[in-house]
């Protein structure tokens, strides 16, 4: 687990300092990914229909419910090792 932590908090730097910024479909998955792997599952009522870009992250974050925080980490790290490349 430490090992998979380390990585983790290195792709959260690595995201930083990626040549362009990622389109919106991977920056909701970055977010959902980082929400559930710190926060658990998602938590709340979902946002109103007008507000769009919270509802678009409370929805992406919604999908990963039940996936254990480890599982989110490497999908976080493998989502931004696919960004590096």
């Amino acid at each position: 687990m430490s090992d998979l932590k380390a990585l983790f908090e290195q792709a959260q730097k690595d995201v930083t300092s990626l040549a362009e910024r990622p389109d919106n479909q991977s920056m909701l998955q970055l977010y959902s990914l980082f929400k559930q792997a710190t926060a658990g599952d998602v938590s709340g009522e979902r946002p109103g229909m007008m507000d769009f870009i919270n509802r678009a992250k409370f929805d992406s974050w919604d999908k990963l419910k039940g996936q254990t925080p480890e599982q989110a980490m490497q999908g976080y790290v493998d989502l931004v090792k696919s960004l590096m490349s």
